[in-house]
């Protein structure tokens, strides 16, 4: 991903963590509470198998929607 785009993703996956604070459900693994900053770029691992980093930029508007669909779907 070229560094513009990994700028533009790390930007809205802040935008998407401050309006997910607080909205993730509990979970026994996370006492303190769940990080929504941390979260989002885990779903996009688990899904694409790599980091957003390392994907090519033909993915972005993909992983836009990803983004898109946690921060409307909370999980």
């Amino acid at each position: 991903m070229s560094p513009d785009n990994c700028k533009l993703i790390r930007k809205r996956i802040q935008e998407a963590g401050l309006n997910l604070s607080g909205s993730l459900p509990e979970s026994w693994k996370h006492p303190k509470g769940r990080n929504p900053y941390a979260h989002i770029p885990k779903v996009i691992k688990h899904l694409f198998g790599c980091s957003y980093k390392d994907l090519p930029d033909d993915t972005l508007p993909m992983v836009l929607e990803v983004i898109d669909h946690c921060e409307k779907n909370p999980f």
